[in-house]
């Protein structure tokens, strides 16, 4: 445990942050797993809805800092040909 003022603060700062981050990782993560779920009951009324809200959550993660650029979008490349194959 930090015995100065200003280290104390961080460590409570950034439980915070974590925190933050695990709940917007957590609903990225069902989000992509709801997709992936109407892709394969073949349920075409909702994937598109579905494929959009995933993106917004990967693009608002890449904003946040959360997930790198790149790995975003090696994830809604995977998304995208999924919706592909669908059609």
């Amino acid at each position: 445990m930090p015995n100065i003022k200003s280290a104390k603060k961080r460590v409570l700062v950034i439980k915070k942050k974590t925190l933050i981050n695990q709940m917007h990782k957590t609903a990225l993560k069902t989000a992509v797993k709801k997709f992936e779920a109407a892709v394969e009951a073949n349920d075409k009324e909702n994937v598109n809805a579905l494929y959009n809200n995933a993106v917004k959550k990967l693009d608002q993660a890449v904003k946040q800092g959360i997930l790198h650029k790149n790995n975003v979008a090696r994830k809604k490349s995977q998304l995208a040909l999924k919706l592909a194959k669908m059609a």
